[in-house]
């Protein structure tokens, strides 16, 4: 198994592991709305990439991806003193069905947010799902006193 950042190179693998994680979210979308979801997705990592506001890795096996964890950044008015006013936000979380609960994700992670922590980010949010709560409770992420809320405008 190989660990590796992606790059603007890898824009179609990028594209294509967004469309599986939303498909595994069972989130139903007609094909136009999967080749509009496409070009945004191009528009979006292209802008990510070149404005230094996104990372992502991915675990192959044989070329093959089989795990991978996104992170975009932002700033915000600093929390303390002393920390960095930029904040990562994990999302995209995906490992395919026949390599989960064998700790990929978990390696994954942690080249994320290693490379996060060198990039000088101090806060990592996210959205956990019950079934993911355990693997990022064990790399120290707890829970908040907020209730994620939103709207679409």
């Amino acid at each position: 198994m190989n660990i590796r950042k992606l790059t603007i190179d890898d824009l179609d693998l990028l594209i294509k592991l967004r469309i599986d994680f939303l498909l595994d979210e069972k989130i139903e979308f007609t094909s136009q709305e999967i080749e509009d979801i496409k070009i945004k997705c191009k528009e979006y990592f292209i802008s990510a990439f070149n404005t230094n506001n996104f990372i992502a890795f991915v675990a192959e096996i044989d070329g093959e991806a089989i795990s991978t964890a996104f992170m975009s950044f932002s700033e915000r008015p600093p929390r303390k003193a002393f920390l960095p006013y930029r904040y990562g936000t994990i999302y995209n979380v995906l490992t395919y069905e026949p390599h989960r609960r064998k700790g990929i994700a978990t390696k994954v992670l942690i080249a994320l947010l290693g490379e996060a922590k060198a990039m000088g980010i101090s806060i990592v949010d996210l959205l956990a799902t019950e079934d993911g709560k355990k693997l990022y409770e064990k790399l120290d992420f707890w829970s908040i006193n907020y209730t994620p809320m939103r709207t679409e405008l």
